[in-house]
């Protein structure tokens, strides 16, 4: 399936009288779940939380549990305790960067791999990719969206929502990257349990014979192109334009990725576009 996820995702047909939403998808190779949004089970309260966190986050990464709480109840006055706001951070899927004694040890099939970009000269397409899931708050809920990205180019070679966070979503968001742009020589992510689980990290490693990097816990500076490009994604699009439901939010999503690889001028790359750099040492396979 040489076509883009996003022209793709077009040709599902809500109203087709002899395949179901669920075959067309299995047949056009995408995921349900980035088609519809159900509004998950928050009260607006935690939903106003949750978006506050995430943009204190975005400008503070270094504020763990404590401190986010004291934020908010002293600066913002809200009344909450480091119970609600240590679940949001896992619903949020942030921590605060900054080691951590190492106290807890990886669930059963799941395996931590070495961080391989420290003191790596990184000077071509498709050498390391990395790749890292975040929050996007959509009216009455929210979304996760996964992306991966061309650690050279800054290009992102493929995006997706989802309403739920799974090891599966992940390797299939890679494995569509893969269909379309190759395979990479590395694959960095951090810890969480969606890579390191054997679904994910069996297909990286034994399927596509790819080499996994991943951070070190509580070392978002370990990924910092992708941290980045999170923040451009909601500065620049998800908190000026608030979509009303899923639908809205991946069209808007499409539009900015876009606009991202083709038309955005990095400083770091010497005001070119992602894309101009990724196909400079790179040739397009279509």
């Amino acid at each position: 399936m040489n076509k883009p996820l996003s022209e793709r995702r077009s040709n599902v047909d809500q109203c087709h009288t002899d395949l179901s939403i669920t075959r067309q998808c299995e047949v056009l190779q995408i995921h349900r779940s980035g088609l519809y949004y159900k509004p998950v089970g928050e009260s607006d309260f935690n939903l106003q939380l949750m978006r506050m966190i995430d943009e204190q986050h975005m400008l503070r990464p270094w504020y763990g549990v404590p401190r986010m709480t004291d934020w908010l109840r002293l600066d913002n006055g809200l009344k909450v305790n480091h119970k609600r706001i240590e679940r949001l951070y896992r619903l949020l899927c942030i921590q605060a960067i900054g080691p951590k004694p190492n106290t807890s040890k990886p669930g059963k099939g799941h395996k931590i791999y070495p961080y391989l970009l420290r003191k790596l000269k990184i000077n071509r397409s498709n050498q390391v990719w990395a790749m890292d899931i975040t929050y996007i708050p959509v009216q009455g809920g929210f979304l996760y969206l996964v992306a991966v990205i061309d650690l050279y180019s800054r290009y992102v070679v493929n995006w997706s929502l989802s309403n739920t966070m799974s090891a599966e979503w992940c390797r299939d968001t890679l494995d569509e990257a893969i269909e379309r742009y190759g395979i990479p020589e590395i694959i960095n992510t951090d810890q969480g349990s969606q890579f390191t689980s054997e679904v994910f990290s069996e297909f990286v490693v034994r399927d596509k014979k790819i080499k996994l990097s991943m951070d070190g816990k509580g070392r978002a500076i370990d990924n910092i192109f992708i941290e980045r490009l999170w923040r451009s994604v909601k500065y620049e699009h998800v908190y000026l334009y608030p979509a009303s439901d899923g639908l809205e939010s991946y069209k808007g999503l499409r539009k900015y990725f876009d606009y991202y690889n083709h038309e955005r001028r990095h400083s770091s790359l010497k005001k070119q576009t992602p894309v101009a750099v990724y196909n400079r040492k790179f040739k397009y396979v279509a």
